[in-house]
């Protein structure tokens, strides 16, 4: 076979993979049309709908307990009810001793998922109470199929999440979750700050109702704040993908890489001109995420998260199952990067490490 041959071939082969790909991401959209059409309207009773609330004093917050507080970690022992069979990694739900309920999960999510929600929960996003848990029993653990490698015949398990199930709190998922183009805060500072912290962790994993054939990754969880009223709260579910590298494929991404997140950072603000900040992540919905932060919205964010200290972050990694290694070589990593949206945002001309590390 000829040179010439060979490069024709090899056109063909990744012409035909392109085809390929691009018929099943049509698959999966005219799947997802017609699941949220069936689905019907989504079943809200609120009368208000938020995505944001003001953290008061964010240096102050416990970022190792996190959105639940340091009296909310689930209580040993654990009692075994389910084993859930939809998801990427294994899951099962268990009841603890004061008689709450917990989606347990493994597998290589467990400690991006912990620290993400403590940091969009001390900038003032909705977030799931969630704990990471090295160690523990299930009681009457059995038939397992996925978990039966996370749990072993004694029934114990290692390096876990915890998620609270509460049964209170009406939740709507896939369906009825929203988008990142169809949501009541599109253009908001809000929504805009949100995707900042997307690209910040770099969760490549931005999966939305749209995607609901593979999954989405947003929900609505409705609360009663009073005997009368509800709130709709807007917030990302699934942060797995995140701390390690950004990518649009499962070549160049990855999760919970502090070498992969390091290798990165100098690329997070790519530029800022005009009063656009350009980033240089990249994901599932690249232009959703990335497109129209202005300097405004990078500065508005800043407020809050620029007043995290590095022993803040350093405690929400370690509660979230770092070592001290990972904790140092991520707190620094994230360090540059909020310096870079300091400096974007024209908040900061001199980096003040000394007061972000107190």
């Amino acid at each position: 076979m000829s040179i010439g041959e060979t490069i024709l071939y090899g056109v063909i082969g990744i012409a035909g993979i392109a085809v390929g790909v691009i018929c099943v991401q049509l698959i999966w959209r005219a799947i997802g049309v017609y699941l949220i059409r069936r689905a019907g309207p989504r079943p809200l009773a609120a009368s208000k709908h938020v995505l944001w609330r003001d953290p008061g004093d964010a240096e102050r917050l416990d970022m190792s307990a996190g959105p639940g507080g340091p009296g909310g970690a689930p209580a040993p022992p654990f009692t075994f009810l389910e084993e859930h069979l939809s998801g990427s990694q294994p899951c099962v739900s268990v009841r603890d001793a004061r008689d709450r309920r917990w989606r347990v999960k493994w597998g290589h999510e467990v400690r991006s998922e912990n620290f993400a929600v403590r940091l969009v929960w001390a900038c003032g996003y909705f977030a799931e109470s969630t704990y990471f848990v090295a160690s523990g029993t299930i009681e009457g653990a059995s038939g397992l199929q996925r978990a039966k490698e996370c749990i072993d015949e004694q029934c114990r398990f290692a390096d876990a999440r915890f998620e609270l199930d509460d049964p209170d709190v009406k939740k709507m998922f896939e369906e009825h979750s929203w988008a990142w183009n169809d949501n009541p805060f599109v253009g908001a500072r809000e929504l805009q700050g949100l995707k900042i912290l997307v690209m910040l962790l770099s969760d490549w994993d931005t999966k939305d109702r749209r995607d609901v054939a593979r999954g989405s990754n947003t929900a609505i969880f409705e609360h009663r704040v009073s005997r009368w009223r509800r709130e709709a709260r807007y917030l990302i579910t699934d942060w797995g993908g995140s701390m390690g590298r950004w990518g649009n494929t499962i070549v160049t991404r990855g999760h919970w890489d502090p070498a992969g997140f390091e290798a990165q950072t100098p690329e997070f603000v790519a530029a800022v001109d005009a009063g656009t900040v350009t980033f240089g992540y990249g994901g599932q919905r690249t232009a959703d995420v990335a497109d129209g932060i202005t300097t405004e919205h990078v500065e508005w964010l800043y407020r809050y998260l620029g007043r995290i200290s590095d022993a803040q972050l350093r405690m929400a990694l370690v509660a979230s199952g770092a070592d001290d290694s990972d904790a140092d070589r991520f707190t620094r990593s994230l360090r540059d990067r909020i310096n870079q949206l300091g400096r974007a945002g024209g908040a900061i001309n001199n980096v003040n490490v000394a007061a972000a590390s107190a």
